[in-house]
């Protein structure tokens, strides 16, 4: 049997997820390909240069042919600390927004923020994440993932937008799920061996936890010790029944605020 393809973002957030197919017990089972822009993993994915990608949870709603892997993603009960909006202003005073063009989820989750939890209607742009040229033009800047961690954020705003999502709707965000296209799915299908297993890969990535945060503690430069905290706390891996109301409820609101056509149901590869 040829071996799928699967691709992952490079962001730390991530590693736990994609560990044992590039280090560990699965790294036999597939071929990894690895970007650091999540939306680039869905592009992969839907131009069929990969069966199976961990992408933005906004991408399952603009690609109908797509199905979820169960078990797994990436979320967040309270703080993620590594999606935040970075402001020169309050967030009631926010007039103009930047948002990093490697975001999908995140800028979609900011639109719902200020349109229904704050009655606000602010300007977007888009540019890449470079915090202070986004802030030469914008009120406010949405950036995600490493960059986020280690922007200088002296005399700003930082509000966390899993925080945000959590003061108002009680529940976890979910940014990242593993989606499968549906003509690859006899690929994932019940574990077996040498079957791709996404639960079976988390496990074994968040085992390894410390090990990964001494990895990105040099890449990075901040202590391994914060970097274990984030991936233990900050980070939440199970898409359980919480993490998928939170999911759908994100869905839709995103219907609502006509960032997607539709709220479609969530149909997993089983």
């Amino acid at each position: 049997m040829i071996k799928p393809f699967i691709a992952a973002s490079s962001y730390l957030n991530a590693a736990p997820l994609w560990y044992s197919f590039l280090y560990g017990e699965q790294k036999s089972h597939c071929t990894l390909v690895s970007d650091v822009a999540p939306v680039r993993c869905a592009q992969l994915l839907v131009e069929n240069r990969a069966d199976a990608a961990l992408i933005p949870v906004i991408e399952y709603q603009r690609h109908p042919d797509l199905l979820i892997a169960p078990g797994a993603c990436v979320a967040s009960k309270n703080q993620v600390y590594s999606v935040v909006l970075a402001s020169r202003v309050p967030l009631t005073e926010v007039r103009s927004i930047t948002l990093d063009t490697t975001s999908r989820t995140s800028a979609a989750l900011v639109q719902i923020i200020f349109s229904r939890f704050y009655n606000l209607t602010p300007e977007y742009r888009t540019a890449p994440p470079r915090i202070r040229e986004m802030l030469e033009t914008s009120d406010a800047a949405l950036i995600i993932g490493d960059p986020a961690m280690i922007i200088d954020r002296t005399g700003l705003h930082v509000y966390d937008l899993a925080e945000e999502w959590r003061k108002h709707t009680g529940l976890p965000f979910v940014f990242a799920f593993w989606a499968i296209r549906r003509d690859a799915a006899p690929a994932f299908g019940a574990a077996s061996a040498g079957r791709v297993d996404f639960r079976a890969a988390k496990r074994e990535g968040v085992a390894h936890a410390e090990e990964l945060a001494a990895l990105y503690s040099e890449q990075l430069g901040l202590p391994k010790s914060d970097l274990v905290s984030y991936l233990t706390k900050n980070i939440y891996y199970d898409l359980d029944d919480d993490s998928l109301s939170g999911l759908t409820l994100y869905y839709e609101l995103a219907h609502e605020c006509g960032l997607i056509k539709e709220a479609r149901a969530l149909a997993f590869c089983e």
